[in-house]
């Protein structure tokens, strides 16, 4: 369910976690085993994280017991593996402060104005807030969204259409690939000779360009084509010399995504650079009752990995269930055998 953006008194909540990509989603199911409820805050619309913005088509490899998974998929099945748990999302928004109000609470507020008073939070903003690398043109700003998009919703829409797209990285290529053939016209615009992709897909995309499918620049955008208030196209600057207008129904920029650490900078949490120090037994910060998962933290031996987040997040639910209740005893339950946790997810045994 999604919460109101703006709340007259502070929303209380048990666990507030920060970041709503693959482990903060499995965060609130590692709580939700353990009776814990929780509120999720992303400066994103949509749940997913890096995953949904970066290669939402893109195969993954390393889920356990999942052969081949896509990201987008990866999402929608942690979503639905949660449903049990009734967390409350607040999408769109970003952390803007966190303090301590007393022993064991933490006041929040985020930049839509949402207050929380969170007895523990868990940061898992991987490497923070995504902000798409934007194109730089003139006027761009009036086309973002529609004639310019940095993220692909619908691709059935583009069929037919007149494309120019931007970048050097797997998205490029991917969608390079993808839509060649659908697209009526298809040209690629690159900046330098040498691609940040796979290699395979740089040699499939060279492979179109030969077969006359599509067009391959390597140039740098100068200006937009707008005409009657319409995009029409762009202008570009190859490395050549040469210049050349493109027309265009939509320009698709790969630029990239770069992390925004904001606010959680000055928050006082110790830091190795851009990352958060946890230890790795509940994977707490050096702030008692903030804890941080996935790509945002650091310990020795630190992997980047999805599957290590979804480790550190069930540690994490460890410590956190500790930190609420420091009185009680913990006992470690199976899923397959605790008529608690059947409960819990609403199964029975």
């Amino acid at each position: 369910m999604t919460a109101q953006d703006q709340q007259v008194a502070p929303i209380e909540c048990e666990a507030l976690i920060i970041g709503a990509g693959p482990c903060g989603l499995f965060q609130i199911f590692e709580l939700g085993l353990l009776g814990i409820s929780a509120h999720i805050v992303d400066s994103l619309r949509h749940a997913g994280g890096q995953c949904t913005e970066l290669y939402p088509d893109k195969p993954i490899y390393d889920i356990p017991a999942l052969p081949v998974c896509g990201a987008q998929e990866l999402v929608d099945r942690l979503m639905q593996q949660i449903k049990p748990f009734n967390a409350v999302f607040h999408l769109g928004q970003e952390v803007t402060e966190v303090k301590r109000e007393a022993e064991r609470l933490f006041f929040v507020r985020t930049s839509t104005g949402t207050t929380f008073h969170a007895r523990a939070i868990v940061i898992a903003g991987g490497v923070g807030s995504f902000q798409p690398r934007r194109l730089g043109l003139e006027g761009a700003e009036a086309f973002e969204g529609h004639g310019i998009q940095y993220r692909i919703k619908n691709a059935a829409t583009l069929h037919g259409k007149d494309l120019v797209i931007f970048g050097g990285g797997d998205s490029a290529l991917d969608w390079t690939i993808d839509l060649c053939g659908k697209a009526r016209s298809l040209v690629l615009i690159h900046r330098r000779a040498e691609f940040r992709a796979v290699p395979a897909s740089v040699a499939r995309m060279r492979q179109l360009v030969a077969e006359g499918r599509m067009r391959y620049i390597e140039g740098i955008a100068e200006k937009l084509v707008v005409k009657d208030g319409a995009l029409k196209g762009v202008m570009v600057a190859g490395i050549d010399g040469a210049h050349h207008e493109l027309p265009a129904y939509h320009l698709l920029v790969f630029f990239g995504l770069h992390p925004k650490l904001g606010p959680i900078a000055a928050w006082g949490l110790e830091l190795d650079k851009r990352s958060i120090r946890v230890d790795t037994e509940k994977f707490e910060s050096s702030i008692p009752g903030i804890f941080a998962i996935g790509d945002i933290n650091h310990y020795p031996g630190k992997k980047k990995l999805i599957l290590s987040g979804f480790h550190e997040a069930a540690l994490a639910a460890f410590g956190i269930q500790h930190h609420l209740h420091p009185e009680k005893k913990q006992f470690l339950q199976y899923t397959t055998t605790s008529p608690i946790m059947h409960k819990r997810l609403g199964v029975t045994g």
